[in-house]
């Protein structure tokens, strides 16, 4: 009698414990958005710059005209009223061209956008020393002329730039806002602007470096500024009032485009950064 084979107890398939999957890592604190490089690399050059400048000057031997074009305070005079010139300028820019940009960016203006854009076109198309010319036959000599020709000149910059930010929003964004019960005025001031925040920086920080270098031509209309050490080193043919008015215009072009680009760094919306 033959004993039936024990037979092996199959073995059920088994399946292989789920792997637990582990825990996503912890949010490290947020990445700063100012490096170390950003903040000293470009003052260091500048700070180098201006000392190789005084360096120069202290043992250059200038002649009597050009000490007369330098002292009494000219220098420090010239570079505050760049300063000013760029200053309020800006301001206007800023105080024009963004508001005018969200009206034509609403429905019931947006037929204007053609026309503001090409008169906007107009005004930097034409030559700054030219549209500076014609202020000035129609105004007179004085800042307000050269006030008005600077700011006529960089008003396009930010004027695109705001209207292409708010153009390029998701609508349906801007559906999703409206659908949880905001007021058009909440909707641009919450969602539209925020997101349309890196073009119009970008925008304002040409118009910062735009005014720096139409700043010089002032001193055409009587308003003042680095050019006229610039253009009184040309008329006379001293070279050091020439390159000392032109470093320095070169030196404050660079500071406001590095001060412009901390602020684009600092104002942009954390949201819309990759990776944050």
């Amino acid at each position: 009698m033959t004993t039936p084979e024990l037979e092996e107890p199959e073995q059920s398939e088994q399946e292989a414990p789920a792997e637990t999957e582990a825990p996503p890592p912890a949010p490290g604190p947020p990445k700063s958005r100012i490096t170390w490089q950003k903040l000293t690399f470009l003052p260091a050059v500048i700070i180098a710059v201006l000392l190789a400048t005084w360096l120069w000057f202290r043992q250059a031997d200038l002649d009597t005209i050009s000490e007369n074009a330098l002292s009494g305070g000219q220098v420090s005079k010239a570079l505050w009223q760049q300063i000013k010139l760029v200053a309020i300028s800006t301001f206007f820019v800023l105080i024009i061209a963004i508001p005018l940009g969200i009206l034509l960016t609403r429905r019931a203006f947006r037929r204007g956008t053609p026309v503001a854009m090409a008169i906007a076109n107009m005004g930097q198309a034409t030559p700054a020393i030219g549209l500076l010319a014609l202020l000035v036959i129609w105004l007179g000599t004085g800042t307000k002329a050269a006030l008005i020709g600077i700011i006529i000149y960089a008003v396009l910059p930010v004027l695109s730039n705001t209207i292409a930010g708010l153009k390029a929003n998701d609508p349906t964004l801007l559906e999703a806002a409206r659908g949880i019960g905001m007021s058009p005025l909440g909707v641009l001031a919450r969602v539209e602007l925020p997101l349309a925040v890196p073009l119009i920086l970008a925008g304002v920080r040409t118009a910062l470096v735009l005014n720096v270098g139409t700043a010089t031509l002032a001193t055409f209309g009587g308003g003042g500024g680095l050019g006229v050490l610039i253009t009184t080193g040309i008329t006379t043919q001293r070279m050091p009032v020439l390159m000392l008015g032109s470093i320095l215009t070169v030196a404050l072009a660079l500071l406001v485009d590095w001060l412009a680009s901390l602020a684009e760094l600092l104002l942009r919306p954390r949201g819309l950064e990759v990776g944050t």
